[in-house]
């Protein structure tokens, strides 16, 4: 008899465990069935690219504001008038979203602010003397700073409205295609250049940027973007921490042209291989310059290589560069007391002079292709 109660209470027990294990599991499959619900409602909801009107230049061209979105809350806007990031908003630690770039709320005032966060074009950076040779004959640019060229002439790609360019969006990805045809004497550059340049915000928090040029006609070409990033929002930022995995640069004249020379950058004011406090030795490169302006060696190869990472502190935002490009020009906003980095990913400035720098050469048949991947964390 009592074997037979235990027995009884035994299998009870059993069949309560089965049963629990049961409602565990029905439990279980409604909650990963309603989260799969849940999630492709959100993907069909979310709004990853949206196009509206951003006014009109003053010779009546229209100018197009797109909107990128992700998946976790991220967005950037992208203005066609130069290709400009208008705005990339990414979060802190606490998850508070925050504008990352110095910008400005319209049209007109983009026209006068100088390319902020554009793409520069067709050669970004300093040309020498404002001419150049290639293949016996001399070509003359616009002298627009001092007796040299920089960042494309009087009215390179930054100062150009882009086409959007209609396809299918690739792997879910928030992105957009801009298009520009510089034509062949154009800024006094031979051929007929037509670059585009595809930016995608993806769910990784990574926005990508992807330049392409192809020519009919022999040319030059070196590409950049321009955007001044302000990890914390607003305020200076020499108190960033930033590492730039580099041991050499191109020193530079008093024009900042560079001499030729492949300078090491150990013990020299320069030198961020270690994460260094950015004004850390920022006056020891005064009264010769109120700031960084220096052109960083990554090394050459076609595969993607770290450029920079950017710490900013108190918000634990991080910015990691990396880029398929040979180098990178650090400049600090000297002319805004330094409330901006820029990390230009791109060739050596004035490369075309300098036989021992990467060429910037771009002929018929052999295209231009480069890409720059911002990826966005906190800690």
């Amino acid at each position: 008899m009592v074997e037979q109660v235990s027995l009884s209470r035994g299998q009870a027990a059993q069949r309560m465990n089965r049963a629990m294990q049961n409602i565990f599991w029905r439990l279980a499959i409604v909650a990963w069935v309603a989260a799969a619900f849940v999630g492709s409602v959100q993907a069909q909801t979310l709004k990853r690219v949206e196009q509206a009107d951003f006014g009109k230049t003053q010779d009546g061209a229209e100018v197009k504001l797109i909107t990128l979105r992700n998946a976790k809350g991220m967005s950037a806007q992208i203005v066609t008038y130069g290709a400009i990031i208008k705005e990339l908003r990414a979060p802190d630690r606490n998850g508070n979203f925050t504008n990352i770039l110095l910008t400005t709320d319209s049209l007109e005032k983009f026209q006068r602010f100088g390319g902020s966060a554009a793409v520069i074009g067709r050669v970004a950076n300093r040309i020498a003397g404002a001419q150049f040779e290639l293949d016996g004959t001399t070509y003359k640019l616009a002298a627009n700073n001092g007796k040299n060229s920089i960042h494309g002439g009087r009215k390179g790609f930054a100062q150009s409205v882009w086409t959007v360019e209609d396809g299918p969006m690739k792997n879910n990805e928030s992105s957009v295609k801009l298009t520009y045809l510089s034509k062949d004497g154009e800024e006094g550059f031979l051929g007929n250049l037509k670059t585009s340049v595809t930016y995608s915000l993806t769910d990784n928090n990574e926005l990508r940027i992807d330049y392409e040029a192809e020519t009919d006609k022999p040319t030059i070409v070196n590409l950049t973007n321009h955007a001044y990033w302000n990890l914390a929002g607003g305020g200076s930022c020499l108190d960033n921490l930033l590492w730039i995995p580099s041991e050499t640069y191109t020193p530079t004249d008093a024009d900042l042209i560079p001499t030729g020379e492949i300078a090491p950058l150990k013990r020299t004011a320069m030198d961020f291989n270690q994460p260094t406090r950015i004004g850390s030795r920022i006056e020891q490169l005064k009264p010769k310059l109120n700031g960084y302006d220096h052109n960083y060696i990554l090394g050459e190869g076609k595969g993607m290589k770290m450029a920079a990472r950017l710490t900013e502190p108190n918000s634990g935002r991080i910015m990691e560069v990396r880029t398929t490009q040979p180098a990178v020009q650090l400049y600090t906003a000297n002319h805004l007391a330094h409330t901006a980095v820029c990390l230009e990913t791109q060739r050596y400035p004035d490369s075309i002079h300098h036989k021992n720098f990467p060429s910037i050469v771009v002929r018929p048949g052999e295209p231009l292709k480069e890409t720059t991947l911002f990826t966005f964390l906190a800690k």
